[in-house]
């Protein structure tokens, strides 16, 4: 029998989750930061041409980036299942630090496109193997603190990201002053990025893989990383698909209503002076502190699916009161909506964490990087089915509203179908079968 969570040392537990948050830290501070600087790089490259053509550009950009992160999921989480969770977490980490150090020096539409989706694959891995780390190693009681911690403090990332775009200038003025090389505040943003990961590389010292995991890696006879563990089992294939679905509604409001605050949602509700970045920060301090709330209240009542029921209603009654009785609103209470609807979506730590929980040591890995990506990688169906919902004639917040409906509704419904997973034992392997 694989020995008990409590042999591991409290400082070797807590190396991991300090590890894990800093590098998700990192993580979300690259997924959104081109969301803050993309229409500064845009105007610089694109010199010359129209804002709605580099509006359109920064869109396709941000569908590269997940459509990297999609098979980056993949990837990791074989990966994960298959040479340890350890390597999955630092080789992403190194991943994304060198996309986003390349991405400071891009110069045509192309090259950006690319480095893109390889900064998407990179930024594919750090979470579900920090989450499966942290979930592996702490008590069966106690692991919702480990994995609200590492979302908690992880998404103050987008903070830092705003914060980095919006004083660019100033970085880029030191970097002047100590090389002579003048860059723009968007290169410097990318720089500081790449910087962050390869100094959290030097981290890995201390960090070990979790017995669950190391009990398994010798034994050839038993299946790791496989998809068809997954979609082999009805009852494992409609657990994945629940999985997905119960977290769809976190990326509607992050990667369509808040990432298309300046273009669509500010212009909707009467503002013309909304920020992305800033629309960002405050969403993601409505996150962070969602998560934090989400994950306390999750251990006190020992649930994990109540405490996401309750968050998506919040979601749904708030998404309703922006879009239908928001018009007329103050740039100052537009910003406190992106706030609250941070803190509807800050079930993002135990929607993970119940996603690794749903499955086996053998895939587990598997479906706690692929899930999440998914989630995000929905990005890209959510803003084809709004363009071809106002293409059809249809005004932005109806438009937005019916997508919104149709995915909340089905998270409400994958949620039902999920057993409870709170303080659930994870020391077991999945099996192939046919049913």
């Amino acid at each position: 029998m694989i020995e008990n969570h409590t042999q591991h040392s409290n400082r070797k537990i807590m190396a991991i989750v300090v590890v894990a948050a800093l590098g998700y830290f990192v993580d979300i501070y690259d997924l959104v930061l081109f969301g803050v600087i993309k229409a500064e790089s845009l105007k610089q490259i694109m010199i010359g041409t129209s804002p709605a053509l580099q509006a359109a550009t920064g869109k396709f950009l941000f569908n590269m980036q997940m459509i990297g992160m999609l098979i980056g999921g993949v990837i990791w989480g074989v990966l994960g299942d298959k040479r340890g969770r350890l390597q999955v977490l630092f080789g992403s980490i190194l991943l994304y630090s060198l996309a986003n150090i390349a991405n400071a020096f891009v110069s045509d539409i192309s090259t950006y496109a690319v480095i893109r989706i390889i900064a998407g694959i990179g930024l594919a891995g750090e979470l579900g193997a920090g989450i499966t780390l942290v979930s592996e190693m702490m008590s069966k009681e106690k692991r919702g603190y480990g994995t609200m911690i590492i979302v908690t403090f992880g998404a103050l990332g987008a903070v830092f990201a705003s914060l980095v775009g919006s004083k660019g200038d100033y970085f880029s003025q030191i970097i002047f002053n100590l090389t002579n090389v003048q860059l723009a505040s968007w290169q410097v943003a990318y720089i500081i990025g790449g910087l962050m990961g390869f100094t959290l590389l030097f981290l890995r010292i201390g960090t070990i893989e979790p017995h669950y995991f190391k009990a398994i890696k010798s034994k050839n006879e038993i299946k790791k990383g496989s998809f068809k563990l997954i979609f082999s089992s009805k009852t494992n294939r409609i657990k994945y698909l629940h999985c997905i679905l119960i977290g769809i509604p976190i990326w509607f409001i992050i990667g369509l209503i808040i990432m298309n605050s300046k273009d669509d949602f500010g212009p909707w509700v009467g503002l013309k002076n909304i920020e992305n970045g800033t629309a960002v920060m405050y969403t993601y301090i409505g996150l962070s502190f969602g998560d934090l709330i989400s994950g306390l209240l999750s251990q006190v009542i020992k649930s994990r699916k109540k405490v996401v029921f309750l968050y998506l209603c919040f979601t749904a009654i708030l998404t309703l009161v922006f879009l239908f009785f928001g018009k007329g609103m103050t740039a100052t209470t537009y910003y406190f909506f992106c706030f609250l609807l941070g803190t509807g979506t800050g079930y993002w730590a135990i929607f993970v964490t119940i996603a690794a929980e749903q499955f086996g040591t053998n895939i587990r890995s598997t479906a706690a990087n692929t899930i999440p990506n998914f989630v995000r990688g929905s990005v890209n169906v959510i803003m084809l089915l709004f363009s071809l919902l106002l293409a059809s004639q249809l005004s932005v917040g109806i438009s937005a509203f019916l997508i919104g409906a149709f995915f909340i509704g089905l998270a409400f419904y994958s949620l039902s179908q999920l057993k409870e997973t709170f303080g659930k034992e994870l020391d077991y392997i999945e099996e192939q079968t046919t049913k």
